[in-house]
């Protein structure tokens, strides 16, 4: 009888991203940075770990999505063992004469006292400090005998109101995670009908039949739907084309990574092109239009579509050196006819409505996460999605996201966010060079935060360095503003990066490294490309 050899729990790689998580973790709880909150410390440690876990895959992804909400309502919501029935520690000022008060030495901060104005509320106060100690002298006309200061501007309630629970617990119903819902319910609905094999027949029949070509139609159908409706909705719908072509290829050909990989990079470069395409794109133009730039749709396009069309040839390139499939050519064998049975005809019904409604958001400005619940709601109540169809819809891509969200929540709540974007001079960098940093910064903070997050706090510093003429000789806010849109949109390194990544992921066919390595390509080229750009073409059309 053969000894069946005892399979390892802990492999080298991890025990590794064990280790560096915890350490990650740990690592600002016995470190003060300066000008990052006691929560930010913890946050900062929380972004490290997961970091490191979604990295490393230490343990499932989806889990350690699940240990950020866990430690997130843990430690820093209102009802944690931190910040439970905790008000701010009080001071008194000792007058000592005319303007002049004695005030403890942990109450001032960067010549600033913090008066109280009630339990958890606080307002800075500049004062001038005359003599330093224990106590120390400042002088103020706005400190009386009635006035009570923080005691300590390290206190954890200092820089941070912590929410409540609800708010980490609420990213699991987050209307992106409907929006998600909605599109694994039509992709599921659409697998039981065969309306998949069907449209996969319809789309990609001027593609011929060379796997990489059937890849390139894939990708421009993506990228070009995605430039008008939800990255998400795209990839969820376009999935369900490129599901059933995988199912046919052996397991070992890397046709089926390309396949997994194509549709969430086309959808997150198609949604550079136009306005409407990603919300990066929207708090571009917001913030150019408050300070009197409008870019018109045409003008967007013009400025943008160069660099969606280069950059969907680079990861068509990327993918078809990094994994060269072993098939000459694919012949499409997914014959058949539509089904014409009633619930299939209300899947039609209702696949053709909600596509519409996505196209058409602009117009009738009904959210793309409203317009999901009309397939959840339709195709359970016609009982065209029944309950064992249900249970198979992969359930962890939503604990997943759920996870990045609350992380992206926590990280802009206690300040590490923006702590993290301005511990940069900007203004000792030349203009290149800032451009540079700014869309570097941009893309790394994407593949952990929300890019809608991301841009929503760079896009407003490149704004206020512009109008406050801090930036240094050559700062066009313009093109400032572009690349920091463009940077954030090539944010894929990672699943939790993007929406459509994490669907990617669900697949089963791609892991993590799979990512890693075509994002890593993606941004590297894109920054440059974007800085080309920046420099030759976006001032001809600005211009």
């Amino acid at each position: 009888m053969p000894i069946k050899k005892k399979q390892k729990y802990f492999s080298m790689k991890t025990v590794t991203g064990l280790s560096l998580g915890l350490i990650g973790f740990l690592l600002p709880l016995f470190f003060q940075f300066d000008g990052l909150s006691y929560a930010g410390h913890i946050a900062l440690g929380i972004f490290l770990m997961a970091a490191v876990f979604w990295m490393f895959e230490t343990i499932p992804i989806y889990s350690t999505s699940m240990l950020v909400i866990f430690l997130q309502i843990t430690l820093l919501s209102q009802q944690g063992l931190l910040y439970s029935e905790t008000q701010l520690p009080e001071a008194a000022p000792e007058h000592q004469s005319g303007n002049e008060w004695l005030v403890p030495a942990d109450a001032i901060q960067d010549g600033k006292v913090l008066v109280i104005q009630d339990a958890r509320k606080y307002k800075p106060l500049d004062v001038n400090v005359l003599e330093t100690g224990e106590m120390t002298r400042v002088e103020s006309a706005d400190i009386s005998a009635d006035t009570r200061l923080v005691a300590d501007t390290r206190h954890k309630l200092v820089g941070y109101t912590p929410p409540g629970f609800s708010v980490f617990f609420g990213t699991l119903a987050n209307p992106i995670i409907i929006l998600f819902l909605g599109g694994f319910m039509l992709a599921g609905a659409s697998v039981k009908y065969n309306l998949d094999k069907n449209l996969t027949n319809v789309l990609l029949k001027p593609f011929g039949q060379k796997p990489m070509f059937i890849i390139l139609g894939l990708m421009i159908v993506t990228a070009t739907l995605s430039a008008f409706m939800s990255n998400t909705a795209t990839t969820a719908m376009m999935m369900t084309v490129a599901i059933p072509i995988a199912m046919q290829v052996s397991k070992e050909d890397k046709f089926r990574i390309i396949l997994a990989l194509s549709i969430p990079i086309a959808a997150n470069i198609g949604g550079m092109a136009t306005p409407i395409g990603t919300p990066p794109n929207a708090i571009v133009i917001a913030n150019l239009t408050q300070q009197g730039i409008n870019i018109a749709f045409g003008s967007w396009v013009a400025l943008m579509l160069p660099l969606t069309i280069l950059l969907l040839f680079i990861a068509w390139t990327a993918m078809r050196i990094l994994y060269p499939p072993t098939l000459e050519s694919f012949k499409l064998s997914l014959k058949g006819s539509f089904d014409k049975s009633l619930k299939a005809k209300i899947l039609y019904a209702l696949f053709a409505i909600t596509v519409l409604l996505w196209f058409t958001e602009a117009q009738h400005g009904i959210p793309s996460s409203m317009v999901a619940f009309l397939p959840i709601v339709g195709l359970t109540v016609t009982s065209v999605m029944k309950q064992e169809d249900i249970r198979s819809l992969p359930w962890e891509v939503l604990w997943l996201v759920a996870g990045g969200i609350a992380l992206g929540i926590s990280m802009e709540n206690t300040g590490l966010a923006m702590w993290l974007v301005s511990s940069i001079s900007w203004d000792a960098f030349p203009q290149l060079l800032l451009l540079l940093v700014f869309g570097f910064v941009a893309l790394m903070l994407s593949n952990f935060l929300s890019n809608t997050v991301t841009a929503t706090l760079l896009i407003p510093l490149a704004v206020s360095m512009g109008t406050a003429g801090i930036a240094g000789e050559g700062f066009s806010l313009v093109i400032t503003s572009l690349v920091i849109g463009a940077a954030c949109n090539m944010a894929m390194l990672l699943p939790i990066s993007t929406p459509p990544n994490a669907i990617a992921m669900s697949t089963g066919f791609i892991k993590t490294p799979d990512m890693v390595k075509v994002g890593i390509i993606i941004g590297l080229v894109g920054i440059v490309a974007v800085l080309v750009l920046s420099q030759l073409y976006w001032p001809l059309i600005i211009n």
